[in-house]
């Protein structure tokens, strides 16, 4: 058995290797070398970091259901891709399918925008 298959995939492998390490010392050669104490402060656009709690603050819930949204969404498009592709094949039973599976996702597409997940107040 060969391993001549798995040569431009080692040599995609080399090259992002040397791509990442010539990255990683150039900017240590041409990056800044003074720090101040602005540089070194925690950026939250443009606004002055708040102390947290000790335990931590709290997060607001709404970037969680934002994440499972687009994770759900996303998943969506990822069973649209084989089904575009094997679309003449499938025939009537497929097409069928495809739009029972659309329609369930838009109804809950539809729930979510009705009960505000999409708003950011």
């Amino acid at each position: 058995m060969s391993l001549s298959p798995y040569v431009p995939i080692i040599g995609l492998f080399a090259i992002a290797a040397a791509f990442a390490l010539f990255s990683v010392a150039s900017a240590r050669i041409a990056g800044p070398r003074r720090y101040n104490k602005a540089k070194l402060d925690a950026y939250e656009c443009g606004i002055e970091p708040s102390p947290e709690p000790v335990g931590g603050g709290r997060i607001p819930i709404k970037f969680y259901l934002t994440a499972m949204l687009f994770i759900v969404f996303d998943i969506e498009i990822i069973f649209l891709f084989p089904w575009a592709v094997s679309f003449d094949l499938l025939g009537a039973f497929g097409f069928v399918e495809m739009v029972l599976f659309i329609a369930a996702v838009f109804v809950a597409y539809a729930y979510v925008w009705r009960r505000g997940g999409l708003d950011w107040d």
